[in-house]
């Protein structure tokens, strides 16, 4: 680590230390009051509400996020309890397909920077787990540095232990040409992609013929591999495993689109590019508060 990481590390500890008191202090304000509502209005009828007692922006700002297809922008806030996000429909004003994710279900993993893919880290949780991106490294220690802080503030006060197991991050479409689990079937119009629930591979249509029962996942059986499959149903013949599996065999293996019926719900808007500029993270600290006032004043004034 370098003189100036270090120093820098320091600097977002000492900001962190200040982050509990901050929260406390905003809890109750005008000021967080109107930033929340002004996100609730910006999703509109498409989000849920999000003002609740003791709740807190930390901060917001552009991410870009690692989807099926391809790398795409998107707005996230950081609450002192959940994260949300969602597709950015006009910059600032409206954004679509609200996400939200209850902090104490979060694990971050820092991603080593490869290729184009820089300043990454991996959002898991037990339902779904995904890349971010930050625009730059500093960026990326603010973000993971904060959402960190929140989670063991959130542990520390509900007594909780942070969840063991969590979804698979899925392979981009891009990234497999043919079949990860054979080796053979290559993708084309007619043999289309598909996701294991459980690795995350792309794998074609009869490689994943099998259902599986992933708690935390969804109640209903949900695709998986083969190897994943064989692997599943080894665990459950283990005395103390409630039976899970679905072996119907899923029909239809090249209809609809890539990664036929694994479609994650925000992938599919394309109106912001991930190379679009955007502003740096805002993180909120009291202090504004009193910079707020006096800008108001000074507008009365004139």
């Amino acid at each position: 680590m370098t003189h100036f990481s270090h120093l820098y590390r320091v600097s977002v500890l000492c900001k962190l230390n200040k982050n509990s008191i901050m929260v406390d202090r905003l809890v109750n304000s005008e000021a967080n009051a109107r930033r929340i509502a002004m996100v609730e209005n910006c999703f509109g009828s498409s989000g849920q509400p999000l003002a609740e007692q003791g709740r807190v922006l930390v901060g917001e700002g552009v991410l870009t996020k690692m989807c099926r297809k391809k790398p795409k922008a998107r707005q996230f806030f950081l609450f002192n309890d959940i994260l949300v996000y969602g597709n950015i429909v006009i910059n600032k004003k409206k954004y679509n397909k609200q996400h939200v994710i209850p902090l104490e279900e979060v694990k971050l993993e820092s991603l080593k920077d490869e290729g184009q893919y820089r300043n990454g880290w991996l959002i898991r949780t037990a339902s779904k787990s995904f890349a971010v991106y930050a625009a730059t490294a500093t960026e990326k220690e603010e973000w993971m540095a904060h959402i960190e802080k929140c989670i063991e503030d959130l542990l520390r006060k509900s007594g909780k232990q942070p969840p063991s197991e969590h979804a698979a991050v899925w392979v981009p479409d891009n990234e497999a040409a043919i079949c990860m689990h054979c080796k053979k079937t290559q993708f084309t119009v007619l043999n289309r992609r598909h996701h294991c629930r459980k690795c995350g591979s792309v794998v074609c249509g009869p490689c994943s013929s099998k259902r599986y029962v992933l708690r935390g996942q969804s109640e209903k059986p949900l695709r998986v591999c083969l190897q994943c499959y064989d692997e599943l149903t080894r665990d459950r013949a283990r005395p103390a495993q409630p039976p899970a599996p679905m072996k119907a065999e899923i029909t239809g293996a090249g209809s609809g689109g890539d990664s036929s019926g694994d479609d994650d719900s925000d992938d599919d808007d394309d109106r912001v590019q991930p190379d679009q500029k955007h502003d740096e993270p805002k993180f909120y600290s009291d202090g504004e508060k009193t910079e707020e006032t006096n800008n108001h004043s000074s507008k009365d004034t004139k």
